[in-house]
């Protein structure tokens, strides 16, 4: 709810306020869970990079995202293609009405606004109740140009007292507008891990938004090592009592590369648990690594235990790590609650630690960044893709050292 107020004489109104009506001066948006929301692009505006949840993203770069281009003529080949092993889990979804489709999910920006209007079908992942499915149905989404914008809308739902394992892939060349709605039911246990491989031309921007039910579970994974300017932005609603969610990420930004990802866990439910852990690295001229962690304890979340952290390892000059943790706690019964951000340079003791037993200065730098980064990388549970995501972040490595 925004609050008007009576402005100065030649004042004009602040670039986060004057929702709605124009002409209404209104006081900025204070907190992560003011931010309105709208399926109607328009009510948005083009941000224009001032605006609280634009201000770190360079706005110049993301081109076709924030227009609203004819819709391919029919026949036309597509900007991406989904492609997936098995379709035991799919189920149709058509219209924007359509079944669960907008249960929870409601645009925050002009970007997942357009894509909710753009994408009249969506791609519905469903686990059945007491259903529970080792093999992860995963989804590759290719793209096929970064001339054209792609855009989808993607259901994962977990039934009741279901377990399985989503995997979103994406490659290629896009410019891709994404909407995931993440519906976990009461004691269902859910993973959602989303790998950026893209090339170097990729613009991706993607909101995650999920729901978690009555002593459920969620992991959400974001892993992005590839793309010019990839933005993942999960929010995770807590709302059902004894819930829990474990929100992972890791990037490793090259020069000119832009990795965001703007984090939102409300506690809503009672007696629910969040952990929330990223890391980045970053070597190269003008690599960026953005992250926002917003944390809401609201006033119902009786008994929670919530905590929050960022590491940020620098490893050459001309990369820059933004880290902006923020906790609101409206009620004093909870059980913890922290956050802790950190963002150093490479570490020369343990440089030289390492080569005075031998080892060399490149073999050193791989087994102190491979190491950083491994944390989160274990906690994937897909083997095949965590034998491939320490083979790109060593690849990553090796080309950015001195020739």
């Amino acid at each position: 709810m925004t609050t008007t107020t009576t402005p100065l004489p030649g004042s004009t109104a602040h670039t986060d306020g004057g929702w709605g009506d124009k002409a209404v001066r209104a006081r900025p948006i204070q907190t992560r869970s003011e931010r309105p929301h709208s399926f109607e692009p328009a009510d948005f505006g083009a941000p224009t990079g001032r605006e609280v949840n634009w201000k770190h993203t360079p706005i110049n770069r993301l081109g076709l995202l924030l227009d609203d281009p004819a819709p391919l003529d029919e026949g036309a080949e597509p900007a991406l293609r989904i492609d997936t092993a098995t379709t035991a889990h799919l189920v149709a979804s058509s219209g924007l009405d359509a079944p669960v489709r907008g249960e929870f999910f409601r645009p925050e920006d002009i970007v997942a606004a357009l894509a909710w209007q753009r994408s009249t079908d969506a791609v519905h992942v469903r686990f059945n109740q007491n259903e529970e499915v080792d093999e992860p149905v995963r989804l590759d989404l290719v793209g096929l140009g970064a001339d054209r914008r792609a855009d989808s809308h993607i259901v994962i739902e977990a039934m009741p007292n279901s377990r399985g394992t989503v995997v979103l892939y994406h490659s290629g060349s896009a410019a891709y507008a994404q909407n995931v709605e993440i519906i976990v039911r009461d004691g269902a246990q859910l993973t959602v891990i989303t790998v950026q491989r893209w090339s170097d031309d990729a613009v991706h921007a993607a909101t995650h938004q999920a729901r978690v039910d009555r002593d459920a579970s969620l992991t959400h994974v974001v892993a992005s090592l590839g793309g010019g300017v990839v933005r993942v932005n999960p929010s995770v609603e807590l709302s059902g009592a004894g819930s829990q969610a474990r929100l992972f990420g890791l990037s490793f930004s090259d020069a000119g590369q832009h990795l965001e990802s703007q984090v939102y866990l409300h506690h809503k439910g009672a007696h629910t648990t969040g952990d929330v852990l990223y890391k980045g690295a970053l070597q190269g001229e003008n690599a960026r690594s953005v992250w926002i962690g917003d944390v809401l304890i609201g006033p119902d979340a009786a008994g929670t235990d919530s905590y929050e952290a960022n590491r940020n390892l620098v490893l050459t000059d001309g990369a820059r790590a933004d880290s902006i943790p923020n906790l609101e706690i409206e009620t004093g019964d909870i059980v913890g609650a922290g956050h802790a951000s950190a963002t150093g340079r490479f570490d020369d003791e343990q440089l030289f630690y390492l080569q005075a037993r031998g080892i060399s200065e490149d073999e050193a730098r791989r087994l102190v960044v491979v190491g950083f980064l491994n944390e989160i990388v274990q906690r994937i549970t897909v083997p095949e893709l965590v034998v491939e995501l320490t083979a790109a972040i060593e690849r990553e490595l090796a080309e950015g050292l001195p020739a």
